[in-house]
C-alpha cells in the first residue's frame, strides 16, 4: 500500500468517529467553553469540521501565512452546516490525495506568520498534521461534550457510554 493510499484509508477511518462526534453537539451550547483559555464548542468544532482541508491545501500550495492571510474560523449556525463543512473538507481531501502522486508528498512546506516560520514540513508531513490535529481537537471536543454530560460516541473501540458505564 502507498502513503497515499494509507492517508486516504486513515481518513476514511477518522472521518467516521469525527462525524458522529460532531453530530452530538447541543445546539444550546455553541457558546459553551470549560475554561476561559478554551475556545468556544462552536470554534473548536468548526476548526475540526474544516482541518481535512489542510489535505488538498498541501497540495495546492507551498505555504500559508497569517500575516496575509489571517485565520477566520468557519461560519455555521447549525448542525447539519457544521457537518456540511466537514463532508466538503473532506470530499477535498480525498480528491486530492487520489489525484496526487508519490513524489508530490517531498516537496516543502511552510506555515508561517510572516518572517517568523511556524512550522516547516513535507507535504505529507502537512498532511499527518492536518489527521493528527484533527483527532487531537476531536478529543478536546470529547472533553467539551463530557462536561456537558453528551454520550461520547466510541472512537476505536466502544466508549463507556455505549457500554453502559
Amino acid at each position: 500500500m502507498t502513503i497515499l493510499q494509507n492517508f486516504l484509508q486513515e481518513l476514511a477511518a477518522e472521518t467516521v468517529t469525527t462525524r458522529k462526534m460532531l453530530s452530538r453537539i447541543p445546539e444550546d451550547q455553541y457558546d459553551y467553553r470549560p475554561h476561559e483559555k478554551s475556545m468556544r464548542l462552536q470554534d473548536l468544532a468548526g476548526h475540526i469540521a474544516e482541518l481535512p482541508g489542510w489535505v488538498s491545501m498541501a497540495f495546492a500550495t507551498t505555504e500559508m501565512d497569517f500575516a496575509t492571510s489571517p485565520y477566520s474560523p468557519p461560519v455555521w449556525h447549525n448542525n447539519a452546516e457544521l457537518l456540511d463543512i466537514l463532508e466538503k473538507s473532506v470530499a477535498g481531501a480525498e480528491a486530492a490525495l487520489k489525484n496526487a502522486a508519490e513524489e508530490d508528498l517531498s516537496p516543502e512546506w511552510i506555515l508561517r506568520n510572516g518572517d517568523q516560520v511556524l512550522m516547516k514540513t513535507t507535504k505529507a508531513g502537512l498532511v499527518r498534521v492536518a489527521l493528527s490535529q484533527t483527532i487531537h481537537h476531536r478529543a478536546q471536543l470529547g472533553v467539551y461534550l463530557r462536561l456537558l454530560n453528551v454520550p461520547i460516541p466510541g472512537s476505536y473501540g466502544p466508549s463507556a457510554d455505549e457500554q453502559g458505564f
